[in-house]
């Protein structure tokens, strides 16, 4: 039987900052009433550092994420795509939703510029949450 929840992929090239942190808010504010994936279509070694840090310091822990690659299939099977600023190819699939939210790049950056970027995609992964009507947790 196929999952009910709603399924929602970020994708930045990547997957280490943007995706990622969007993956935790969506996780934790859905309350796993939402399937969450993230990719990128050159994933990185690791998450970075920084992103990981400052999700922690809103209660999130990304530790245990880890990069992956972006698959046709990651996208076929989800019901909203959000690229994540960084002009990725993502294979469009007819009945699938597609969103681009431009946001900065974590990447190289310090903890002062990473907090505004992860409290953007909060904010953005809420209205995402009322679209999809899913109620947010606190």
């Amino acid at each position: 039987m196929p999952d009910p929840r709603p399924s929602v992929l970020f994708v930045c090239v990547h997957n280490a900052g943007r995706s990622q942190m969007a993956a935790g808010w969506l996780r934790h504010l859905s309350g796993g009433a939402v399937e969450v994936r993230s990719a990128g279509s050159m994933p990185a070694d690791q998450l970075n550092p920084v992103a990981v840090q400052a999700m922690l310091e809103v209660g999130i822990d990304i530790r245990a994420e880890r990069p992956q690659v972006l698959t046709a299939d990651a996208v076929q099977v989800s019901d909203v795509v959000v690229t994540m600023g960084c002009g990725d190819a993502c294979p469009i699939f007819p009945g699938t939703r597609y969103e681009d939210w431009a946001l900065d790049d974590p990447a190289g950056q310090g903890i002062e510029a990473v907090r505004p970027i992860r409290d953007e995609i909060r904010a953005r992964v809420a209205s995402l949450l009322s679209e999809l009507d899913v109620p947010a947790e606190a």
